[in-house]
């Protein structure tokens, strides 16, 4: 479920600590109350990640009722690359989400630039 998003119609992240004791109703209730979003959007994934960097939770609205998945990674030296210097929510790309669940940051360090005119040497 977490690891492809093709089904999903948007992908939001709550950048910052999250303490993830809370359940359905305090995570939906930071998305609209501190947030000012609608929770009940469906097909969109709201992802929060604790202190501890290897686990997350993930809510989503299925028109029936909240999903709520935890994700805990195994390997102890595995972790997720979490924005932690904003509290705000970010909306990702499909490739954003794919980097996340990679272990990878959503932000490249660097890309490599497109040339539009080369030139010859």
């Amino acid at each position: 479920m977490l690891n492809d998003a093709k089904d999903l119609q948007a992908v939001y992240i709550v950048c910052g600590y999250t303490d993830l004791r809370k359940g359905i109703d305090s995570l939906s209730n930071i998305i609209s109350q501190t947030y000012g979003m609608d929770p009940f959007q469906p097909g969109t994934l709201f992802m929060f990640c604790g202190r501890k960097t290897d686990r997350i939770k993930a809510l989503i609205w299925e028109g029936d009722g909240f999903l709520l998945c935890y994700k805990r990674l195994e390997q102890k030296a595995s972790k997720f690359q979490w924005p932690r210097n904003q509290e705000e929510v970010c909306k990702l790309t499909s490739q954003q989400f794919r980097w996340l669940m990679e272990g990878l940051t959503i932000q490249p360090k660097k890309c490599i630039q497109k040339v539009d005119h080369p030139r010859l040497v």
